[in-house]
């Protein structure tokens, strides 16, 4: 770029920060207990005592349900493996449609496609990223049977007009809350509002147990197929004596029992860590709210926000400068977590060439009007400009941002915004 030499060479350079590490002391002694037992896992793919779980996969269970104040918590090895779980549980037929949002990550979309049903792509919100319900009511038809709302950087989506949506059409609605564990909505957390929800364990979350997910619901009969989804369901049916066989062919998505004795210590930490990144970000929204033609991440009336990403967008009609260059200088300032690059999965090939299993175009194939569904830039449009001219996020939830180091990026960002001129 020209002119970018300026960058990067005074004050405003910021040390390396060290990567966001929930782990400590107390992870290591219960997992030396859990090494001591030589008991990794105590699940059984059949009908008895082990279907549940071992004694930390229970014990984290119940640490999750009291502290999400959910009836049922279950367990799984990866959220992808929660969302497929979810969504079977549902009574999804083959070429039903699911309603989800274009911006999240790939596994959203692809659970719906696991269990041969349409994902249906909605747009989102202009401020928040989340789902908009006006599109989704418009995205609507016969076949949609479920909306899944993705919770999306640590915001709640606007559930109580999904929910109305969902009254009105007779939907179910999934929350993929990975996101945002701890968030609120209007005094509840997301991902327990909606049939069925949950949140991701994966290493680079708030929590995280390596690898690893919780679902939550408050409905029975959805619990039980989960937990038959998760472990083998077709090896008992016949002992549950289940009434419906529908979706019913299981998996092995069961956490072990180190998995889940990190997560009993990880769960007596989500306050702190919290806490922590909602600090960062307030520091980082007094010190650049003055800057013109950058827009700081909302937070919407009773909602909380957990900032996984701290998401601002760049006006470049304002500024005269598109999103890329001022991302560049921001960089060479020695900023570490941006990202202007985001998965908007309808530009996945799976989804533009509709090719998911075998080669001739199933599950699309299956019903003629799927052939009329389009995975384009038309049908999200403020999704394609967010990821081609406005979106800039910072990593918080990766990294172990302290005071100092935001202070440090303030000085960067005011670095760059008076020296716009030099970028154009």
């Amino acid at each position: 770029m020209k002119n970018l030499a300026l960058f990067g060479g005074g004050k405003t350079i910021l040390k390396k920060v060290k990567p966001h590490n929930s782990i400590g002391k107390e992870e290591v002694n219960i997992v030396n207990k859990v090494m001591k037992t030589g008991r990794l896992s105590e699940f059984y793919g059949t009908w008895g005592k082990g279907f549940y779980g071992g004694k930390y996969v229970q014990k984290f269970e119940k640490s999750c349900s009291n502290f999400f104040k959910v009836k049922y918590a279950i367990s799984v090895n990866s959220w992808t493996s929660g969302l497929i779980t979810a969504v079977g549980a549902l009574d999804i037929n083959p070429g039903d449609e699911i309603i989800v949002s274009p911006w999240s990550m790939c596994a959203s979309a692809t659970s719906i496609i696991h269990w041969n049903a349409i994902p249906i792509f909605a747009d989102i919100d202009q401020e928040t990223f989340n789902l908009d319900p006006k599109d989704v009511e418009k995205k609507i038809t016969k076949r949609t049977k479920a909306i899944m709302s993705v919770d999306i950087f640590g915001h709640s989506a606007p559930i109580k007009e999904l929910k109305k949506l969902a009254k009105k059409y007779k939907l179910s609605i999934i929350s993929d809350s990975a996101q945002s564990p701890g968030a609120k909505y209007y005094n509840r957390f997301a991902g327990t509002l909606t049939n069925i929800g949950g949140i991701s364990l994966n290493y680079h979350k708030h929590i995280n147990t390596g690898e690893g997910g919780v679902i939550f619901t408050n409905d029975k009969k959805l619990a039980e197929r989960m937990y038959l989804i998760r472990n083998h369901a077709e090896a008992v049916v016949n002992k549950k004596k289940v009434k419906s066989l529908s979706n019913l062919v299981g998996y092995n998505f069961r956490m072990g029992e180190i998995e889940a004795a990190i997560g009993i210590e990880q769960i007596k930490k989500l306050n702190k860590i919290i806490k922590q990144k909602q600090l960062i970000a307030k520091t980082l929204n007094k010190g650049l709210s003055k800057l013109k033609g950058l827009q700081l991440p909302t937070i919407k009336k009773n909602c909380s926000h957990v900032y996984y990403v701290y998401a601002m967008q760049i006006d470049h009609k304002i500024l005269g400068v598109h999103r890329d260059k001022i991302y560049n200088a921001l960089t060479a300032e020695g900023i570490q977590g941006l990202q202007t690059n985001f998965t908007v999965i309808p530009e996945l090939p799976i989804f533009k060439k509709k090719i998911a299993f075998g080669s001739k175009g199933f599950p699309w194939s299956q019903n003629k009007h799927s052939r009329k569904i389009r995975y384009n830039q038309k049908i999200c449009p403020i999704a394609y400009n967010m990821l081609k001219n406005r979106y800039l996020g910072l990593l918080i939830c990766s990294y172990d941002f302290q005071i100092k180091d935001a202070k440090n990026i303030i000085k960067a960002f005011n670095k760059v915004w008076d020296n716009l001129e030099i970028l154009k």
